[in-house]
C-alpha cells in the first residue's frame, strides 16, 4: 500500500483510540503480574480540559504506558469529583437563566436539578482524554457521589465523630458572600488589589468632661488608624497598640469612639501590632479578622458582626443596613470625610482572597461549623514521607510538607451547599443533636437517652469535597463495602505513584496519606510526582482571565494529539514550570511527519533487489546505540525525568537512526540492498516505536503496522519491551569516530573550496586500521572518498583534522588553502590549552577532589589526557606547516 505524502494524524487518532478501547487493551483484572496502579485526580465534572490537564494527563499516561511496555499489569482509574461549590453554582446559574430561584425549591427540586445537570455535562472531561489518548480503565469509571462512595463518607463521619475526632463548634473561617458558604484555605486566591487606605480619626474619651460626641468641629484628641476595610469600624471593639511603641504608651488604658457611632472602647497593648505599618494602631474588629479575634480571646473583648451571610450590613453595625459591603465602603468613607475623621488617603495595594469558585472577595466570618482535629492522623502521614516511604518528586517538596503537618490546623469539613454529602446529624426540638447514618437510627438514639424523638430535623449542610476525595485510593476498589476479604483493594493498594500539581499537596495529597493509615493501616501510593504550572512565554500562569491560554482542542486539530503531548512535555523539566510555546507542538508535528519519510524511505529501500551479504558497521553500531540509549532512558524513567526522556528518543531517531544510520545503508538507484540490513533497519524501528509509544502513541502505533504485516491482536501497545542490555563500548566509540570524521572532513572541505562531491583520499593512523577496517566503506561512501589509505608518517601535502585523539589527512588532486588551515588550527590549539587550564584547575581544587565521586573525578582525569594528546597532535600539524 502506498502512503501518503505526509502524516495525517486527524485520520488516524481516534481509529486507533477506539480499536483500543475495543480489545481491552486498558482494562485490567487482579492476576499474577506486577501490578501497577494509578488513580487519577479527579477533575470536577464541571471541568473541560486545559493545558494543564493535558501536562498531567499526558504524564500519567507515559508512565502507565511504560509499565505496561515492561509487562506489567497496569491499572489508571479514572473518575470524577462532585466539587459541591462549583457545581451548585452552576446549576444556580443554569436556574437563574431559566427564571428559577433556588431559595424558592426544596432541597429535594434542586438536586433533582443538579442530578439532570451532572448527567448531562459532568464528565465531558473524561470524554475528552480519550482525545488526548490516555489508557484509561473505563470500565473503573468512579464519580464522588456514587451511591457506594455516598456510603463511604458518610460511614467516615460518624467513625470520626464516634472517635471522638469530628466536632461542632464556632470558629473563624473564610467565608463566601456570593455562594454563602465556608471555603477552605485552597479554595482562597489572593489577588493584587487596589484600594484606598484611610487614616481615621479616633477622638479620646475626655474622662473630665461629659462631651461624648466629637465632630468635625472638635478640638479633642485623638489617636489615628489606618485601615483598608473603613466599612468594618462599627464592628470596632479595641484599638491596640504595641506595649513598646513611646507614641502610645501615655494612652494604654484609656479609651476612645468609634467613628460615627461613638461608642466607647478601651486602647489595649499587644506586642502582636507591627509599628512599622500605617500608624501603628490596629482597629479590632473579632468578627472580621482571625488575628483580630484571636486578640479579642486573649483580651475577652466582646463580638459584633456588622456583616451578613451575603455580604450586607447587618443590624449590628447600627448604619447602612442592608447595604453591600462595598457599596459602604466608598460611602462611609465620604461620611467619615464630612464628621472630620479622616486625617488623609493613600492608594494602596494589597492581595485580597477572592473565592476560586465564584471570584467574590471573601470574609473572614465566625460560624458555626463542623471540624476535624487532625493531630493523632497527621504523625504516620508525616513520618512516612520524611522517612521515604513514600517518595517525592522532585524531593523539595517534602520541606513543604513537614511544615504544613507540624503545623496542622482543625479541618472545616461542613459546607453551607445542597450538592454534596449531607452532614448525618440530627436535631430534636429540643436542638439536642446524636450522629446517625438514618432518621430511624436517630430516632434509636433520641428514645435511648429518652429524648424528645418527633420532627426531628437533619443538618443542612454537606461535607467538604476534599472529604470524600481524601478517599479516592480506597473507594475506587470499593474498600467501604469490603474491607476484610477485598482481593482487589489488596492487589492494587497502595497505588504506584500519584501524579499533581504541588499546590494541593496539603490539602489533597497528606489528607489521602491519612486516610490510608487510618483506614487501611497503609499508605496509599509508593511515589507522589508533582507537575509545574503551565505559564506562557511570558512567565505568566495560564488561565481564562489573562486569555493566554491556547484551546486544548484546536491544537489537537490543528498538531494532532501526539504533537500537542510531544508539546507540552519536551519543555517540561521535571517538577518545575512549563513556558509553554505552541512551536514545541509544530515541532511535535514535525518528528511525527520525520517518522513517517523514515518508514518511507525503508519501503523504498524494501522493495529493491536484495542480496545475501551480511549487515555492515552501520547496523551493528546502531544497535549498540539502541541499547546504550534504552538504558539511560530506563534510569530517566526512574527518576521522573520524563522530559529528558523524550529528547533522548527523539535524538536518538532524528540524528542516530534517521540523518546517519539511514544513510549510512541506503544505496545508490541502481544497488540493492541485503536482506539482513533491512531485517536490522526494520527490527531497530520497530523497537524505536516502542520506546517513543508512551510519549507519541498513536503515530508509533501506525507506523508499527506498516513496518509489517500483522496479525490480528498484534498491536504496538500490547507489545513488551526488549530486554535491557550493556552496549559495546567500543563499538559506540568507533560509530562517534565515523560521525566525527564525516562531520569534519565536509566542514574543511568547504573551507578549502572544495566541492562536496570532489574526490578525496583518507588517511589515517597505520595502527589504528583495526578501527577504520569496518567503516572505510562508509567513509569512502559519504565523503566521496577514492580510499581510505593508512600512513607510518606524517602527510606533508595533506589536510590534518582530528578524530577523537586520532591525527587524520586527507589529499586531494586540486590545491588546497594552507593558511586558512592554519588559522584553524591556532583556534583549536589555543581552545585545547585554555580547556586544559580549567582542567587542571579543577583537579588542583582539594574540595572538589576529596568531594566529588571517584567516577567524576576520573573523568577530569581522562578530559586532562586526552587535551594533552590533542595539543601534542595539533602542534605537531602546526609545525608541519
Amino acid at each position: 500500500m502506498e502512503l501518503d505524502k505526509l502524516y495525517i494524524a486527524k485520520d488516524k487518532e481516534t481509529n486507533w483510540y477506539n480499536h483500543w478501547v475495543a480489545q481491552q487493551y486498558f482494562s485490567s483484572q487482579a492476576n499474577d503480574a506486577v501490578p501497577y496502579t494509578f488513580v487519577m485526580p479527579p477533575p470536577n465534572v464541571t471541568g473541560v480540559l486545559h493545558m494543564g490537564h493535558a501536562l498531567n494527563n499526558t504524564v500519567q499516561d507515559i508512565l502507565i504506558r511504560y509499565a505496561k511496555l515492561q509487562g506489567k499489569n497496569t491499572c489508571w482509574v479514572p473518575g470524577t469529583d462532585h466539587a459541591s461549590i462549583a457545581t451548585e453554582a452552576k446549576v444556580v446559574a443554569m436556574l437563574k437563566e431559566q427564571g428559577i430561584d433556588k431559595n424558592k425549591l426544596s432541597r429535594e427540586e434542586f438536586l433533582t436539578h443538579a442530578w439532570s445537570w451532572k448527567e448531562k455535562y459532568g464528565g465531558i472531561i473524561l470524554e475528552q482524554l480519550k482525545k488526548l489518548g490516555c489508557a484509561l480503565d473505563w470500565d473503573r469509571t468512579t464519580f464522588t457521589m456514587d451511591a457506594e462512595y455516598y456510603d463511604a463518607v458518610i460511614d467516615v463521619f460518624i467513625d470520626l465523630y464516634n472517635k471522638g475526632r469530628i466536632y461542632r463548634g464556632v470558629k473563624m473561617i473564610n467565608w463566601d458572600p456570593r455562594a454563602k458558604t465556608a471555603l477552605s484555605d485552597e479554595e482562597v486566591i489572593f489577588k493584587e488589589t487596589n484600594s484606598k487606605l484611610a487614616y481615621i480619626k479616633y477622638f479620646l474619651v475626655d474622662e473630665n468632661s461629659n462631651n461624648q460626641n466629637p465632630n468635625s468641629n472638635s478640638d479633642s484628641p485623638y489617636i489615628t488608624v489606618a485601615t483598608v476595610r473603613a466599612e468594618t469600624i462599627m464592628g470596632d471593639v479595641a484599638i491596640c497598640v504595641n506595649p513598646t511603641d513611646e507614641r502610645y504608651q501615655h494612652l494604654i488604658g484609656k479609651k476612645c469612639l468609634v467613628p460615627l457611632i461613638n461608642r466607647e472602647i478601651p486602647i489595649i497593648a499587644d506586642e502582636y501590632v507591627d509599628v512599622e505599618f500605617g500608624t501603628g494602631c490596629l482597629k479590632v474588629t473579632p468578627a472580621h479578622d482571625i488575628n483580630d479575634y484571636n486578640l479579642g480571646i486573649k483580651y475577652k473583648l466582646p463580638v459584633i458582626d456588622t456583616l451578613n451571610e451575603d455580604g450586607t450590613m447587618s443590624e449590628a453595625a447600627q448604619l447602612y443596613i442592608g447595604e453591600d459591603r462595598f457599596v459602604v465602603r466608598k460611602k462611609i468613607l465620604a461620611d467619615l470625610e464630612a464628621k472630620g475623621h479622616i486625617e488623609k488617603l493613600e492608594d494602596y495595594k494589597s492581595p485580597v482572597g477572592h473565592s476560586e469558585r465564584t471570584d467574590a472577595i471573601i470574609e473572614p466570618r465566625l460560624s458555626m461549623q463542623w471540624w476535624c482535629n487532625m493531630t493523632e492522623m497527621a504523625k504516620p502521614a508525616l513520618d512516612a514521607v520524611m522517612n521515604d516511604d513514600i517518595k517525592f518528586y522532585p524531593p523539595k517538596f517534602k520541606n513543604t510538607y513537614k511544615h504544613w503537618m507540624e503545623n496542622i490546623k482543625d479541618w472545616c469539613v461542613s459546607r453551607q451547599l445542597w450538592w454534596g454529602q449531607r452532614i448525618p446529624a440530627w436535631y430534636n426540638e429540643d436542638g439536642e443533636m446524636v450522629v446517625a447514618k438514618t432518621i430511624e437510627d436517630a430516632t434509636e438514639k433520641f428514645q435511648n437517652t429518652n429524648s424528645k424523638f418527633q420532627n426531628l430535623r437533619q443538618d443542612d449542610d454537606v461535607l467538604d469535597t476534599w472529604f470524600s476525595s481524601w478517599l479516592w485510593p480506597l473507594e475506587v476498589f470499593h474498600w467501604n463495602k469490603n474491607k476484610t476479604n477485598n482481593k482487589e483493594l489488596d492487589y492494587y493498594y497502595p497505588t504506584a505513584t500519584l501524579v499533581t500539581a504541588p499546590e494541593i499537596i496539603f490539602f489533597w495529597v497528606a489528607r489521602m496519606i491519612m486516610a490510608g493509615y487510618e483506614y487501611r493501616g497503609q499508605k496509599p501510593f509508593d511515589q507522589v510526582y508533582f507537575t509545574g504550572i503551565v505559564r506562557d512565554k511570558q512567565g505568566r500562569k495560564m488561565s481564562k482571565s489573562l486569555g493566554n491560554s491556547p484551546d486544548l482542542f484546536k491544537l489537537i486539530d490543528d498538531y494532532g494529539a501526539d504533537g500537542v503531548r510531544f508539546g507540552v512535555l519536551i519543555a517540561s523539566p521535571a517538577g518545575n514550570d512549563i513556558l509553554f510555546d505552541e512551536a514545541t507542538c509544530d515541532q511535535g508535528r514535525s518528528f511525527c511527519n520525520k517518522l513517517w519519510n523514515a518508514l518511507k524511505l525503508l519501503k523504498i529501500l524494501e522493495a529493491k533487489e536484495q542480496n545475501d551479504s551480511p549487515a555492515t558497521f552501520a547496523s551493528t553500531w546502531f544497535l549498540q546505540r539502541l541499547h546504550e540509549a534504552k538504558k539511560t532512558v530506563d534510569a530517566q524513567m526512574k527518576e521522573f525525568k520524563l522530559s529528558e526522556a523524550l529528547k533522548t528518543i527523539y535524538s536518538l531517531i532524528w540524528n542516530d537512526y534517521c540523518s546517519w544510520y539511514l544513510e549510512w545503508i541506503k544505496t545508490g538507484i541502481d544497488e540493492s540492498i541485503s536482506s539482513a540490513e533491512i531485517k536490522c533497519a526494520k527490527e531497530y524501528l520497530e523497537e524505536l516505536m516502542r520506546m517513543l509509544h508512551p510519549f507519541m502513541p498513536f503515530v508509533t502505533e501506525e507506523i508499527y503496522h506498516h513496518i509489517g504485516n500483522r496479525n490480528i491482536g498484534d498491536d504496538l501497545v500490547a507489545t513488551t519491551y526488549l530486554p535491557l542490555q550493556n552496549a559495546d563500548e567500543t563499538i559506540i566509540k568507533q560509530g562517534n569516530i565515523l560521525q566525527q570524521m564525516i562531520t569534519t572532513v565536509r566542514d574543511l572541505k568547504i573551507k578549502n573550496q572544495l566541492k562536496p562531491k570532489d574526490e578525496i583520499v583518507l588517511h589515517v593512523p597505520q595502527a589504528n586500521q583495526a578501527i577504520f577496517s569496518a567503516t572505510a566503506k562508509i567513509l569512502c561512501k559519504q565523503l566521496y572518498a577514492s580510499n581510505v589509505a593508512y600512513y607510518d608518517a606524517p602527510i606533508t601535502n595533506g589536510v590534518p583534522f582530528m578524530a577523537d585523539t586520532l591525527q587524520c589527512y586527507f589529499t586531494s588532486s586540486k590545491e588546497v588553502d594552507t593558511v586558512a588551515q592554519k588559522v584553524d588550527l591556532q583556534k583549536e590549539f589555543d581552545y585545547n590549552i585554555k580547556f586544559l587550564a580549567s582542567v587542571e584547575a579543577k583537579l588542583s581544587n582539594e574540595r572538589f577532589v576529596q568531594n566529588a565521586k571517584p567516577e567524576a573525578v576520573a573523568l577530569e582525569h581522562k578530559k586532562k589526557a586526552d587535551a594533552m594528546e590533542k595539543i601534542r597532535l595539533l602542534e605537531g600539524q602546526l609545525n608541519s606547516l
